[in-house]
């Protein structure tokens, strides 16, 4: 999986960078078809806020922030919103169409 960080207006430590690696390589066992991920972390004042943008094959981009006063809040926040919206979004792709019962069911 292909993982960009982009960090405005701020450095980002190796910690927090490997730890952004990890949380969305987790993100591909909701979903095998999470192909690549964007993340932006920027920082303003005294918040700092993680944006996250998620590619899908054969699907639509999933988009996400998380703002905290601390990377690894704003993080974790980040992960959990995505981790939501990748299971929802895998949810709806699996075909959930019941099967057509036996004719000896019916009575016929």
């Amino acid at each position: 999986m292909r993982v960009q960080i982009t960090a405005r207006h701020c450095d980002i430590s190796d910690t927090i960078r490997d730890r952004a690696h990890e949380l969305v390589e987790k993100l591909g066992r909701f979903d095998p078809r999470v192909s690549g991920a964007d993340l932006v972390f920027e920082e303003e004042k005294r918040s700092k806020k993680v944006e996250g943008i998620l590619s899908l094959d054969r699907a639509d981009r999933i988009v996400a922030s998380g703002e905290a006063d601390e990377w690894p809040a704003a993080l974790d926040q980040l992960f959990d919103r995505l981790s939501r919206q990748v299971r929802r979004a895998r949810a709806q792709a699996v075909d959930h169409q019941a099967a057509v019962p036996a004719r000896e069911s019916l009575g016929e």
